[in-house]
């Protein structure tokens, strides 16, 4: 187990979080392609992915951005700072036709792609920048 694996774990005190180094298994990389192999490893999942409101602000920038949003419903979790900037930033913008209630974010895991969801939920200051370097 990696060392960003572990104080991934020691925070994820929920019981349905698994913490694994899928991406190592998979051969992956960058995001896109890591999403695009889940799908096919795992075609009768219903996956959902997580991304903090830090990383929405630049969503847009990232390579595949699109194919990403249309690859799997996202949940996109407030972090300190940003909730507000967030919803307002392009990607949030160009993908608002597809954002769903929070009252209605469990359902995003069997929703067709694209389908986003803002969670409002108790923030951590740790960021993965933080975790990677050791909490």
């Amino acid at each position: 187990m990696s060392d960003r694996t572990a104080r991934a774990e020691a925070i994820a005190r929920d019981p349905r979080i698994v913490v694994t180094g899928i991406e190592k298994d998979l051969g992956t990389r960058m995001t896109a392609d890591s999403l695009a192999a889940l799908r096919t490893e795992y075609p009768h999942v219903d996956f959902c992915w997580l991304m903090g409101s830090d990383n929405l602000l630049q969503f847009h920038k990232w390579d595949r951005w699109r194919r990403i949003a249309a690859t799997m419903p996202l949940a996109v979790l407030a972090r300190p700072g940003t909730r507000l900037a967030a919803r307002n930033a392009p990607a949030a913008q160009m993908l608002r036709g597809h954002r769903i209630p929070e009252t209605r974010a469990a359902l995003l895991p069997g929703m067709k792609a694209p389908a986003w969801v803002f969670l409002n939920l108790p923030m951590s200051p740790l960021s993965s920048t933080m975790i990677r370097a050791g909490g």
